[in-house]
């Protein structure tokens, strides 16, 4: 397996830097992919230990040249790329489906969803090329448990898991791995701002008591997996999904 490079689309976000710092403890070079957090990225990259570079890379997952630049970049700096991780998403409500526009899906979907498929576009000639690699993505419990509006972050991730699902089985046999891991209640990323920002504390108490561990996940929670599964110690998984909840979706 080629274990030197590592690129994480949405790495300066909560989630993707808890699968940035997973990963510098096993990759070499770490590519922090952000599309507006420039500073977030730089920071985290001298956080990491001084066994792993970590350095930023500006990208905009709505365009498929932004996409094939910064992969280019990254190939350019370290060479060939062992593992991608997609976390890349928007910051949104948790609108109802009646109230969520043509433009808010557009726009959710182009990110997120397509914004993997520009990836997958990109990256699976080199992969090929390359005599491998794999891939690992970002999704959420709340496609296995339908969580009242979740509908427009639930979606595109849907997709996502199943696109994952068919690289899998196409691409095996170019020993290309491609999994997901789904996040359950997170105190970190867009979970952090709900749980302080929304609701009230009662109803957060209350609901972390229908999670069998009793407790909110952190990002390395999802980092941890992330990394695993994006390492030699899962090279026999492929096309699966990874649920980190703490047992709420049981």
């Amino acid at each position: 397996m080629i274990k030197k490079t590592a690129v994480v689309f949405g790495g300066s976000g909560g989630l993707g830097a808890g699968c940035v710092r997973a990963l510098a403890r096993e990759w070499e070079f770490v590519a922090i992919v952000y599309r507006g957090g420039r500073e977030r990225a730089e920071k985290l990259a001298a956080e990491l230990p001084e066994s792993c570079t970590g350095f930023p890379v500006q990208c905009d997952t709505t365009s498929a040249e932004s996409v094939d630049a910064a992969i280019d970049s990254v190939i350019a700096r370290c060479g060939p790329i062992g593992t991608v991780v997609f976390s890349a998403g928007l910051s949104i409500e948790q609108p109802k489906i009646h109230t969520i526009s043509e433009d808010l899906w557009q726009k959710v979907l182009d990110t997120e969803l397509i914004g993997f498929i520009r990836v997958l576009n990109k990256m699976l000639p080199i992969y090929r090329d390359q005599g491998g690699g794999n891939f690992v993505a970002v999704t959420s419990m709340a496609n296995t448990r339908i969580i009242h509006g979740d509908g427009i972050s639930a979606v595109p991730k849907a997709g996502i898991e199943t696109l994952s699902k068919q690289i899998a089985k196409e691409e095996g046999k170019h020993n290309i791995r491609c999994n997901t891991v789904a996040p359950g209640a997170m105190d970190a990323g867009l979970g952090e701002d709900f749980i302080a920002n929304r609701m009230t504390p009662e109803f957060w108490e209350a609901f972390r008591k229908t999670i069998p561990l009793r407790k909110f996940g952190d990002a390395s929670d999802i980092g941890e997996p992330v990394a695993f599964l994006a390492s030699e110690r899962a090279k026999y998984l492929t096309g699966q999904t990874l649920i980190a909840d703490g047992g709420y979706t049981l």
